[in-house]
C-alpha cells in the first residue's frame, strides 16, 4: 500500500473538523434562538478549531531571543486587502487587556463574526497565496484548497447573530483543545430530521432576507447617487435663476428710468398747457373791453393744443419705438455673448491642435535626429566599404596591368608568328602549335580571372560577417563589464552585511550571556528573601553563647545565624559547607534544618 502524506491527513482531519464544528454551531444557535453569548461552548469550540486551522503549516519566525509562531501576522494582511478590516484591527490594537498577538488573533475572529465578514476577509487572504507563502509552508491548509472549502464553509455562518464581549475576557491565556465529545451522534440527533428540515427553511429565509437587504442596500446607494445629481442641477438651476432675476431686476431698473422720463415729458407739457392757459386767461380779461378778435385766438388756442397733443403722441411712440429698439439690443448681445462662445471653443479646439501639431513636429524633429545619427553611421559603413573597395580596385588594376602584359605578349607573337611565316613558310606546323599553346595560356588566365572575382566577392561577404560580429562582441563586452562592475558592488555589500551579522550575532551572545547571569543572580537573591521572610532575628545582647556547644561567642568564635529556623551558632559548630553555583566560595549550613548561615558580628567586637 502506497503511504499517505502526513501534512495531506492533517488537512483532511482540520476540514471534517471545521465542517462538524460549523454544522453544529448553526443547528445549536438556530435551536438556542436568541444571539449567541462568548461563553456557549460550541461557539468556543469553533473558535478553538479555527485556530488549529490557521496554524496549520505556519512558518516559525525568529525573534531576538525566542522562535515567535502566532497566527496574528497573516490577519494583519487583511488590512490591506480589504479596507473595511481597518476598524477592526484598530480596535484590537486599542483593546488594554491583550498583550500577546496570539490574544490578538483571537480578538480579531471574534469581532469578524460579529461583523458577518469572516468569509469575506479569509476569501481575500485565501486568494492572495503569493503573500501569504510569507507566513505558511507551501503543504499548509490556507495555502491547498481545503482553505477555499473552509472559507465557503464560513458563509454560513452569516445566519448566527452573535453578542461577544472582548474587552474584558482573557484571551492571551486560554488553551484550545477540542472537545470531540460534543460532535459524537446521538439517538437524539438521529431522528431530528424534520428539525434539519425547519433549520434549512430557516436558513433559506435568513439568506432571501440578507439578499433582499444587499440589494436594497444597492438601490440606496444608486438613489443616493442619483440625489447627488439632482442637488449639482437643482444648484445650477438655481445659479441660472440667480442670474436670471439680475437681468430682470435691470430690466425693471431701465423701465422705471423710462417711466421717469415720461413723467418728466408730461410734467413739462402740464406745466406749458398751464402757461397756455395763463396766457389765453390774461388775453381774455384785456380783450374783454375790445372784444375783438376773441374767435381768432380762441382758434389759435384751440391749434396750439391740437399741436401739443400731436407733440405728445410722437413723443409717446417714440418712447415705444426705444423700448424695441432696446429689446432687440439685448437680443443681439445674447447673439453675440453666443458667438463668442463658439469661437471661444473653437479657439480652444484650435490650441489643441496647435499643441498636438507642435508634439508631432517635437517627435518628427527627434526622429530626425535619430534618423541623421542612423545616417552618419552608415556614412561611416560607407566610407570603410568604399576604402575596401578601392582596395580591391587596385588589386583589379594589376590584374587588368597583368591582361595587358599578356595581350602584349600575345600581339608580339602574332607579330613574330608573321614574321616566320614570311620567313620561314616550312616552320608554320611548328608555329601553329605555339599559337595554339597560347590560347590555352589565355583561356587559363580567363578562368584564373573569374576564380578571382568570385574570391572577391566571398572576401567581400566574409568582411561583412566579421563586421557584424566584431559589433556583437563589442556590445557582449560593454554588458559584461557593467556585469562585472554589479557584481564587484555586490561583493562588497555582502561583506559589508556579513561583518555586521557577525557583529549583531557576538552582540547577541554578549547580550545572552549577561542576561543569564542576571537572571541566576535574581534567582539567587528571590531564595534569600523568601527564606528570610517571617523570621525573627534574635537580640545581640540576648545571644551570648553558642546554642550547640554552650561556649561565649568572641573574635576568634563568631555568631552565624540561620535563615530558616532563627537559631545562633559558632564558626566551630557551624562547618557544614556547601557550593553554590552563583558565588565562588563555599557556603555554611545550618546542622539542623540545613539552611544558608549568615555571619553576623558579636557583642564583644564593634
Amino acid at each position: 500500500l502506497a503511504v499517505k502524506d502526513p501534512t495531506a491527513v492533517e488537512r483532511a482531519n482540520l476540514l471534517n473538523m471545521a465542517k462538524l464544528s460549523i454544522k453544529g454551531l448553526i443547528e445549536s444557535a438556530l435551536s438556542f434562538g436568541r444571539t449567541l453569548d462568548s461563553d456557549y461552548p460550541p461557539l468556543q469550540q469553533f473558535f478553538v478549531v479555527m485556530e488549529h486551522c490557521l496554524k496549520h503549516g505556519l512558518k516559525v519566525r525568529k525573534s531576538f531571543l525566542s522562535y515567535n509562531k502566532t497566527i496574528w501576522g497573516p490577519l494583519e494582511l487583511v488590512e490591506k486587502l480589504y479596507p473595511e478590516a481597518e476598524e477592526i484591527a484598530a480596535s484590537v490594537r486599542d483593546l488594554p487587556g491583550l498583550k500577546t498577538p496570539l490574544g490578538r488573533a483571537r480578538a480579531w475572529l471574534r469581532l469578524a463574526l460579529m461583523q458577518k465578514k469572516m468569509a469575506d476577509y479569509l476569501r481575500c487572504l485565501v486568494i492572495q497565496r503569493d503573500l501569504l507563502s510569507e507566513f505558511y509552508e507551501y503543504h499548509a491548509l490556507m495555502m491547498e484548497e481545503e482553505g477555499a472549502v473552509i472559507v465557503g464553509l464560513l458563509v454560513g455562518l452569516n445566519v448566527i447573530d452573535a453578542n461577544l464581549c472582548v474587552k474584558g475576557e482573557d484571551l492571551d491565556s486560554q488553551v484550545g483543545v477540542i472537545d470531540f465529545s460534543l460532535y459524537l451522534k446521538s439517538d437524539d440527533d438521529i431522528g431530528g430530521k424534520e428539525r434539519n428540515v425547519q433549520i434549512a427553511a430557516i436558513l433559506d429565509q435568513k439568506n432571501y432576507v440578507e439578499e433582499l437587504n444587499r440589494q436594497l442596500n444597492s438601490t440606496v446607494s444608486s438613489l443616493h447617487a442619483r440625489v447627488d445629481s439632482l442637488e449639482k442641477s437643482n444648484t445650477k438651476l438655481i445659479e441660472e435663476l440667480a442670474i436670471a432675476k439680475n437681468n430682470i431686476i435691470k430690466l425693471q431698473e431701465e423701465n422705471h428710468q423710462l417711466r421717469s422720463e415720461n413723467t418728466l415729458i408730461l410734467m413739462k407739457t402740464q406745466h406749458h398747457l398751464e402757461a397756455t392757459k395763463v396766457d389765453v386767461e390774461a388775453e381774455l380779461q384785456t380783450y374783454k373791453h375790445s372784444r375783438q378778435g376773441l374767435d381768432e385766438m380762441y382758434n389759435e388756442a384751440r391749434r396750439q393744443l391740437r399741436e401739443e397733443s400731436q407733440l405728445r403722441q410722437d413723443m409717446e411712440n417714440e418712447l415705444v419705438v426705444q423700448v424695441s429698439m432696446k429689446h432687440e439690443i439685448e437680443l443681439a448681445m445674447k447673439l453675440l455673448e453666443k458667438d463668442i462662445h463658439e469661437k471661444q471653443d473653437t479657439l480652444i479646439g484650435l490650441r489643441q491642435q496647435l499643441d498636438e501639431v507642435k508634439a508631432i513636429n517635437m517627435e518628427m524633429y527627434q526622429k530626425l535626429q535619430v534618423s541623421e545619427d542612423a545616417m552618419k553611421e552608415k556614412n561611416e559603413i560607407i566610407g570603410r566599404l568604399e576604402d575596401k573597395t578601392n582596395q580591391i580596385n587596385a588589386t583589379m588594376k594589376q590584374l587588368e596591368q597583368r591582361l595587358q602584359q599578356a595581350e602584349k605578349a600575345q600581339m608580339e607573337a602574332e607579330a613574330e608568328d608573321e614574321k616566320l611565316k614570311q620567313e620561314y613558310v616550312n616552320k608554320s606546323e611548328s608555329l601553329q602549335k605555339e599559337f595554339s599553346q597560347k590560347e590555352k595560356q589565355l583561356l587559363q588566365l580567363e578562368t584564373d580571372l573569374k576564380i578571382e572575382k568570385e574570391w572577391r566577392q566571398t572576401l567581400e561577404d566574409d568582411l561583412q560577417k566579421e563586421k557584424e560580429t566584431v559589433s556583437r562582441l563589442r556590445i557582449e563586452t560593454q554588458e559584461i563589464i557593467s556585469l562585472k562592475k554589479e557584481f564587484l558592488k555586490l561583493q562588497e555589500k555582502n561583506k559589508q552585511l556579513k561583518s555586521m551579522c557577525q557583529d549583531q550575532e557576538a552582540a547577541l551572545e554578549e547580550l545572552a550571556s549577561k542576561l543569564s547571569e542576571s537572571k541566576l543572580k535574581i534567582e539567587d537573591i528571590k531564595e534569600a528573601n523568601k527564606a528570610l521572610q517571617g523570621q525573627v532575628w534574635l537580640n545581640d545582647k540576648e545571644a551570648t553563647h553558642c546554642k550547640l556547644c554552650e561556649k561565649e561567642f568572641s573574635l576568634s568564635k563568631r555568631k552565624h545565624h540561620c535563615r530558616n529556623c532563627g537559631e545562633i551558632f559558632c564558626n566551630a559548630c557551624s562547618d557544614n559547607e556547601l557550593p553554590l553555583p552563583s558565588s565562588p566560595k563555599p557556603v555554611r549550613v545550618c546542622d539542623s534544618c540545613h539552611a544558608i548561615l549568615i555571619q553576623r558580628c558579636s557583642s564583644n567586637v564593634p
